[in-house]
């Protein structure tokens, strides 16, 4: 019912696991990646994976490019431009499968990768729904694009452009998260990403390190997924937490995003703030899921 994969990204193998359900071929797919410098093993991502997987959904799960066991140097460095690559490249791999539903592929991702995904979304037409649950879209909103100049230097930029930073535009190296902001300065400040990564990435086996950099390459164009939300034509879903506590994850910001959407959309907003619904099991967890499940059958399964 699951297999181990590999794919090629950025002239690399990207790790991942091909969850096969029940249901006879071809399947519509559901890819996924999870957020900041989090992995496929026992972060709650593959929890997600079974709910998809009961309701007739493959799924692709599998960690960004230098991230848990897939390949790629330097490691433990956010590069959202690379991680948007990798997103399109699995798309590639799945469409190539002779099992698959070329047509029926979904995006899902959960915080950084939200954005990622939601990106995507609005420079590649063989997506056909997007799922974001607690996007991290920003602090601020997209830049004004009245003429789509800047939509069509990121999507240039995504595709093909010099993404490779200086090494006066990487940040760090860091911790991810840390419980001392004054000693131990770390990317994600609030407590609650302290707690959750520390006990989640905490597992044995999970391949988690509390260590990241934050590549941000001169561009064309900004990174901000805000830019592409015109262009997103499939059915999209966003889970939403009103009380969302991640500097970079502003409700405000996924709604204007959202509102942008030219497709149709469901906005479903959910307690818990950022990191409620990667606790499994929990109250959070089983709306957000349930509510994401349906809307995948809806829109992949005929």
């Amino acid at each position: 019912m699951m297999q181990d994969v590999k794919f090629k990204s950025e002239g690399v193998e990207l790790s991942g696991w091909l969850y096969i359900p029940g249901s006879q071929p071809p399947w519509p797919i559901v890819v996924m990646a999870h957020g900041y410098s989090a992995t496929r093993r026992h972060m709650t991502a593959e929890n997600y994976t079974e709910v998809f997987q009961a309701r007739g959904l493959a799924v692709l799960l599998y960690d960004h490019y230098g991230f848990g066991d897939s390949g790629g140097e330097p490691r433990l460095q956010v590069n959202t431009w690379r991680q948007a690559r990798g997103f399109i490249d699995a798309v590639t791999y799945i469409s190539d499968l002779e099992d698959a539903n070329a047509d029926r592929i979904a995006l899902w991702g959960d915080s950084l990768a939200g954005a990622i995904a939601a990106a995507v979304a609005g420079i590649d037409d063989r997506i056909a729904a997007l799922v974001v649950q607690v996007p991290a879209f920003g602090s601020g909103l997209p830049p004004e694009d009245p003429d789509g100049s800047l939509y069509r230097a990121f999507k240039e930029t995504i595709l093909s452009g010099d993404i490779e930073p200086s090494r006066e535009e990487v940040e760090g190296p860091m911790p991810v998260v840390s419980d001392d902001q004054v000693r131990r300065p770390s990317a994600l400040t609030p407590l609650t990403a302290y707690r959750w990564f520390i006990e989640y990435g905490g597992h044995l086996g999970s391949k988690w390190v509390n260590d990241v950099t934050r590549a941000r390459p001169n561009t064309a164009a900004p990174w901000h997924p805000g830019l592409t939300a015109g262009h997103i034509t499939c059915p999209s879903l966003f889970i939403v937490s009103p009380e969302d506590e991640m500097p970079g994850a502003v409700p405000a910001v996924a709604r204007d995003t959202y509102n942008k959407i030219a497709g149709s959309k469901e906005w479903f907003e959910i307690g818990g703030g950022h990191f409620g619904l990667v606790y499994f099991p929990s109250t959070e967890f089983a709306e957000a899921s349930s509510a994401q499940a349906h809307f995948l059958s809806k829109h992949l399964i005929t």
